[in-house]
């Protein structure tokens, strides 16, 4: 069996990336940026007052100031300071021609006279200087990064309203299994409900991925057929739950070939999730995960959801944590690479989950994150450090 890393690599080596198309920046946070963006204008595009005071010439700081005019922000001052003058300014306000400094309001003080005077030791300028954070041309934002808030902001900042961004690959889910039926039906003895086509619906929306659900598909080769057809047809990649191991109603397998896509792989040396498969047909794709919960959550994680960025030409970091194990931990099988479900302690060390395999989801609701024990590995001392990668 290959490698988790291996399989991966497969399928990017078959990913090919989508097309690109604008999107409203307001609605673009969670996109993959296709272009880079340029500052259009210098950032300030002037010198501005940082914060409420008077601005003035430094060398008169300590003198008495006459007040020429009152600047809110918003509007062009209209004089120039001279010696021994000031222009009372708001936050965000252009600075005056003359002025190389503006001293606070709370240190000020208020003549009979009518004039100020700054009544501070030292003071900074307080004066974001024009193009200090970005000149016309710089480069603002790096292709094939995921836009955030803070992008948001950069993209407003430079009037890019219209957002380039690769377009998200729109996904077919289907479960498959005569022993299913729907979330809101009773199961009768030999039944289970469907939670794997709910999970990864919910999966896959998180990240913005527009979903076509199928819902249930009975263990019938002719159903199972025309469900797959109509998902390849409508979709560009086809996720199905179950079916794909070696049963004797597990169709999937022979349905993909028959419908002349090409299975790169069919097993991963991982747990929980072995019997993982993928498949290609020039720019369609259908991945077969296995039909416990935990199989097809976990590898939504480590292997759909890397395959879906690499298709928007993104890769998406890896976050994992380093943290101190707060027990001893033993298994018994280790011919596998292990995906483990922990939480974080309040004293921010990792604590195992009562966890009974991969058809045991319950025990995920309670988890912060999960481990990956490599193969071979049997156990782990408690003040070792493990790498928690959060969900």
């Amino acid at each position: 069996m290959i490698t988790l890393e291996q399989a991966l690599e497969i399928a990017f080596s078959q990913a090919r990336t989508l097309r690109t198309e604008s999107v409203d920046f307001l609605n673009s946070s969670g996109r993959i940026l296709a272009k880079n963006i340029f500052a259009d204008a210098d950032v300030p595009p002037f010198n501005k007052s940082a914060m409420d005071g008077y601005a003035c010439r430094s060398a008169d700081l300590g003198n008495e100031l006459s007040v020429l005019e009152v600047i809110p922000a918003g509007t062009s001052p209209t004089k120039a300071i001279g010696p021994n003058q000031c222009s009372k300014i708001m936050t965000g306000a252009m600075v005056p021609d003359g002025a190389d400094t503006v001293f606070m309001v709370e240190y000020s003080e208020q003549l009979k006279t009518g004039k100020v005077r700054f009544k501070g030791e030292k003071t900074n300028s307080n004066i974001c200087f024009k193009g200090e954070d970005l000149k016309t041309g710089d480069l603002v934002l790096q292709k094939n990064i995921q836009i955030k808030p803070q992008h948001v902001a950069m993209l407003a900042t430079v009037g890019c309203i219209n957002v380039p961004v690769y377009k998200n690959p729109v996904l077919g889910i289907i479960s498959t299994g005569s022993e299913l039926v729907n979330p809101e039906e009773t199961p009768n003895l030999s039944q289970i409900r469907n939670s794997n086509g709910p999970q990864l619906y919910t999966q896959a929306t998180k990240y913005g991925f527009p979903v076509n659900y199928y819902g249930i598909v009975h263990d019938d080769k002719k159903l199972t057929t025309q469900a797959i057809e109509q998902s390849v047809a409508e979709n560009d990649v086809t996720i199905l739950s179950g079916g794909v191991s070696v049963g004797d109603f597990d169709f999937v397998p022979q349905i993909i070939r028959e419908l002349e896509f090409e299975i790169h792989f069919s097993k991963i040396n991982i747990k929980p999730g072995q019997h993982t498969t993928f498949a290609s047909k020039e720019n369609k794709y259908i991945i077969g995960l296995p039909g416990n919960p935990v199989s097809s959550f976990i590898q939504f994680e480590v292997f759909v959801l890397p395959f879906l960025w690499k298709l928007m030409n993104y890769t998406q970091p890896e976050v994992r944590f380093p943290l101190i194990m707060s027990h001893d931990f033993n298994r018994k099988k280790t011919d596998r690479e292990e995906c483990l479900p922990v939480q974080i302690t309040d004293q921010n060390e990792v604590r195992m989950i009562d966890y009974h395999g991969s058809a045991h989801m319950h025990a995920y609701h309670q988890a912060n994150g999960f481990i990956v024990l490599a193969a071979g590995k049997t156990e782990i001392k408690k003040g070792e450090i493990v790498y928690v990668r959060p969900l």
